[in-house]
C-alpha cells in the first residue's frame, strides 16, 4: 500500500468534515512523501485543503462530490484542536432574531489564533476573541453574549429588552449568571432582564 491510498484510508475513517493535519500522519511515512501525497490527493479531488496543512475529506453524495458543510468542519476542527469555537456575533444576532441580516461570511470567534479556512469556494475565518465572548458557546445565552456584543453600546437596550421575549426564563437565568464575565454597559443591560 503506498501512501496516497494509506493517507486515503485513514481519512476515510474519520467522520464527516474531520480535518486532517499532515503531522498527524508521520507515522506513514516521511513529511516529504506526506506533503506529496497529499498533494496529489488534492489533484485528484480525493480531498480537499482547507487551510495550510490542513485537509478534509469531501461529502460523496448521489450528485458528486462536495466540501462537507462549514458548521460540521468547524466542530470537528474545534474537537481536533481543543479550542472553543463559537458562531460570531452577527451570527448570533440572526439566529436570536435581533437583525435580518445574513453573514456574508462565515465567521466563528475561537480561543486559538486567527485563521482563514476555505472548504471549496466556501470562506471560512477564523477569529481570536476574548474569554468572555466564547462562554456556552453552543447555547443561546452564549449566543446572547455574542449578539450583543456585535449589536454594539448604542443598540443595546433595544436588542436587551427584544432578548427578553425571545429567551426562554432559563436561558435568562443563564444570561444572567455571565454578568461578571462581561463588559460593564453590557452586564447593566443584561441586568434589566432581571427585573
Amino acid at each position: 500500500m503506498n501512501t496516497s491510498e494509506a493517507i486515503l484510508r485513514y481519512a476515510e475513517s474519520l467522520p464527516e468534515g474531520s480535518p486532517i493535519a499532515a503531522k498527524e500522519l508521520l507515522h506513514l511515512g516521511e513529511r516529504a512523501s506526506i506533503d506529496q501525497a497529499l498533494s496529489r490527493l488534492v489533484k485528484r479531488g480525493a480531498l480537499i485543503r482547507a487551510g495550510r496543512g490542513v485537509y478534509t475529506r469531501p461529502v460523496v453524495s448521489r450528485f458528486g462530490k462536495r466540501a462537507p458543510s462549514p458548521e460540521k468542519f468547524v466542530e470537528q476542527l474545534s474537537t481536533h484542536t481543543g479550542e472553543a469555537v463559537a458562531p460570531s456575533g452577527a451570527a448570533a444576532a440572526n439566529m436570536l432574531g435581533l437583525t435580518t441580516q445574513n453573514p456574508t461570511v462565515t465567521v466563528y470567534l475561537t480561543s486559538g489564533r486567527s485563521r482563514s479556512l476555505a472548504l471549496g469556494r466556501q470562506k471560512i475565518e477564523l477569529r481570536h476573541a476574548p474569554a468572555w465572548l466564547l462562554q456556552r458557546p453552543l447555547e443561546r445565552s452564549g449566543q446572547a453574549v455574542r449578539a450583543l456584543a456585535w449589536m454594539g453600546r448604542e443598540h443595546a437596550p433595544e436588542a436587551a429588552r427584544r432578548l427578553g421575549i425571545a429567551l426562554s426564563a432559563k436561558e435568562k437565568q443563564e444570561l444572567l449568571s455571565m454578568r461578571s464575565m462581561v463588559p460593564g454597559w453590557m452586564a447593566k443591560e443584561i441586568s434589566a432582564l432581571a427585573l
